[in-house]
């Protein structure tokens, strides 16, 4: 199961940090397993625009102008990769891989002034004469890069796409190892260790001191970069790397925020559409504060599928006397009143900490055994599990540096968003968010990083797929972060939109069972549209 760390739209503190983030958080049992943290590339420093550069390829220039046509669905004549190596500069980096990058205009408005550099890996199809084309990938996010998704393709996909594509994985604008990279602070913790759940005006007017910081930081530190990093600028993108890899129609993979941002592409771009997946979709249509009472209603329902299922089993170290629910209630108010202390240095368990460490578990039901014994150390006053769990959704490593995850994260999805630009505006909305998640609501309401961003929002692409085709949308009973409901929504928005269902407790469906697996695999590589109402279980 591809990794995926948070919502689509920003706004509220772990909201804007979940819906969209399963592919990070755990890994699946089928052939497409998902991958590790540890497989993501680290993110690449520096916020210098660099001038256009003279290896330049006219590939790289702005998307066409012509009008949306409505897409072929034959595939490309069958043959080898066609060559892009003066486009990508393309370098062998492992086995079947192809390392390069590729030049896109930092503002589609303004093509040939300032540049960016995509970074771009291809894990070439296992059986070049059976080749279909190319299979663009994106894990999610947003602010995660995507590149881990093609070195580690043979873990992730089914032989057939393995034989028949080019898995073509790239760090979009602002991630990863693209440049430059959005970065903003060294240290997460005086930011996101803070009780998320205000108990008075001293707390609420230390959040709101804490995110303002955060803007200042980021703002100060990347500049221009800050107003192009939008959903929209990314699904450009897409077309430039289609353009330079000299395809006239792409095949596109998408989890979580990928979804949305595969949406849309294949609104802006429908005739280069050759097939199109979105596993684990928000409505695109929702505003800010619906996502956020979607999303905690989400997770709320996975704490009580992870609570009953602790509760029947006696060995279950969170048991608590078969009460799971009341213990977590309670352990929750003694956090509250005294985080646990783990190391010096760091962030104690406080509120916020332990919310995150729940929501990061929760990703998946493979994570619960995990997440039971981190409650209950807590409760024995232990927090090191805890913090653990809040640094891999940070994705903090052994030395104490996060990704630009989370700094990239914000970027787009304030970019992209239409939340509430004040504080008041915030505080409006939390009554109703914790009147709907009455565990999970409040860390899900506040939160005004958005709010107070510096960058006015881009303008919002509403959604159609009108003239791409049949787009397959993938959806997990069990998703705590895009909950079912709104990913029925996306399959209605779009006009040929067509919806598998997956029975499953986890964040996207591919590789939880080999049902889905079969009805996307086959879709992409024949375009074989899945059974009307297909149920995986």
């Amino acid at each position: 199961m591809p990794p995926s760390m948070s919502k689509l739209h920003g706004g509220p503190r772990l909201s804007s940090l979940l819906a969209l983030a399963a592919v990070f958080m755990a890994s699946c049992t089928s052939n497409s397993a998902g991958v590790s943290v540890s497989n993501q590339a680290s993110a690449a420093g520096g916020v210098v625009i660099s001038p256009p550069s003279a290896s330049s390829t006219p590939n790289s220039g702005a998307a066409d102008s012509s009008s949306p046509g409505t897409a072929s669905t034959s595939t490309r004549p069958r043959g080898p990769t066609p060559s892009s190596d003066a486009a990508f500069g393309w370098k062998n980096c492992g086995k079947n891989l192809d390392c390069g990058s590729l030049k896109v205009p930092l503002d589609y408005q303004a093509p040939s002034a300032a540049q960016i550099t995509l970074n771009v890996v291809r894990h070439r199809a296992l059986k070049p004469k059976q080749r279909i084309g190319s299979l663009l990938v994106n894990p999610g996010g947003p602010g995660s890069g995507g590149t881990f998704l093609a070195n580690a393709a043979e873990q992730e996909y089914g032989q057939s796409l393995l034989d028949n594509f080019d898995i073509i994985g790239w760090d979009p604008r602002g991630t990863g190892q693209s440049t430059p990279a959005i970065d903003c602070v060294d240290n997460l913790d005086p930011t996101f260790g803070l009780d998320s759940s205000p108990d008075n005006q001293q707390d609420h007017d230390a959040m709101v001191a804490a995110d303002q910081s955060f803007d200042d930081a980021c703002a100060a530190k990347n500049g221009e970069l800050l107003k192009h990093v939008s959903t929209t600028e990314s699904a450009t993108d897409m077309d430039s790397i289609r353009k330079a890899l000299g395809e006239d129609k792409i095949s596109y993979f998408g989890f979580s925020y990928g979804s949305q941002l595969g949406a849309v592409w294949t609104t802006l771009f429908p005739s280069t559409v050759r097939a199109a997946v979105l596993d684990g979709a928000v409505d695109p249509n929702a505003d800010a504060t619906q996502v956020a009472q979607n999303q905690a209603q989400g997770f709320e329902g996975a704490f009580k599928s992870f609570a009953a299922d602790c509760a029947a089993n006696s060995k279950c170290p969170f048991n608590s006397g078969g009460d799971p629910v009341a213990a977590y209630d309670a352990l929750t108010a003694k956090i509250d009143a005294k985080p646990i202390v783990v190391t010096q240095g760091r962030t104690p368990v406080t509120e916020g900490v332990l919310f995150t460490a729940v929501a990061e578990a929760l990703y998946t039901s493979e994570r619960w055994p995990t997440l039971a014994q981190a409650l209950a150390d807590a409760q024995n006053g232990k927090g090191k599990g805890l913090l653990a769990l809040y640094d891999a959704y940070y994705q903090r490593n052994s030395k104490g540096v996060a990704s630009n995850f989370l700094e990239a994260f914000y970027a787009i999805t304030c970019l992209d968003d239409g939340t509430p630009r004040s504080v008041a505006g915030v505080d409006a909305n939390v009554a109703e968010i914790e009147a709907a998640a009455p565990r999970f609501g409040s860390d899900f309401a506040h939160g005004y990083i958005c709010a107070l961003w510096p960058i006015p929002p881009a303008p919002k692409v509403t959604v159609t797929g009108k003239g791409a085709g049949p787009i397959v949308v993938v959806g997990t009973t069990g998703d705590p972060a895009t909950p079912l409901a709104g990913t029925q929504k996306m399959a209605a928005a779009l006009e040929d939109g067509h919806l598998v269902t997956v029975q499953a407790e986890q964040h996207t469906g591919y590789g939880a069972n080999q049902c889905v697996d079969n009805a996307v695999d086959d879709y992409l590589t024949s375009l074989k549209i899945p059974a009307e109402g297909l149920v995986c279980s």
